[in-house]
């Protein structure tokens, strides 16, 4: 069994904290004709490097009812910026346009396969896995960014079209698993595309 969600599972419920002071589960965002769930964090220069691309692409297709959940599930004991209640300052300060949540004991990390942050994931009506890996080919120099590929997917499929490129290695750092060295990753974790 791969590590990583693949094409055409379903997404993996779940049940997590939001920086609102409420908690989310998938049946939360079932009105959206689309979801994006994406692994992310408060520190990774990837992540930072990046949001405010994704913040736009976030907002774009918003009209078309898409909707974007954010998840840390980094662990704080290695990364204490990570904290939850780091969490909230960041939303106060940024004000992001997502649902940012708190997978503390890492079960929704695991459940998806998530690899790096920031790592998306779009589901489609079906809550079918359509597209995983990165948002740009440069997320910690988006301004040297040449290809938007979760804008790509995005538009595809808001025009019932086929995604031209489906799959993608996210680049970032990885998940910051509980108890483990900063660097490390699940032995079964790999690359989506195989590097050339």
């Amino acid at each position: 069994m791969a590590f990583t969600l693949q094409l055409g599972e379903q997404a993996p419920d779940f049940s997590l904290p939001a920086t609102d002071g409420k908690t989310y589960s998938l049946q939360d965002f079932a009105g959206a004709p689309v979801l994006v769930v994406f692994f992310t964090c408060n520190h990774c220069p990837y992540v930072v490097g990046s949001d405010e691309v994704t913040r736009h692409t976030a907002l774009k297709y918003k009209e078309q009812g898409v909707a974007f959940v954010g998840i840390n599930a980094n662990s704080e004991i290695t990364k204490p910026d990570d904290s939850f209640d780091h969490m909230v300052q960041r939303m106060e300060e940024q004000k992001f346009p997502w649902t940012y949540l708190r997978d503390k004991d890492q079960t929704v990390a695991k459940a998806y396969g998530a690899l790096r942050t920031p790592h998306f994931y779009v589901f489609d009506g079906e809550r079918k896995l359509v597209y995983s890996g990165r948002g740009l080919d440069n997320p910690r120099e988006s301004e040297k960014a040449t290809v938007n590929d979760l804008d790509r997917a995005l538009s595809e499929l808001v025009a019932g079209q086929p995604l031209s490129v489906p799959l993608t290695n996210p680049i970032g750092c990885n998940v910051k698993w509980e108890g483990q060295d900063e660097h490390w990753m699940p032995a079964d974790a790999c690359d989506l595309v195989p590097r050339s």
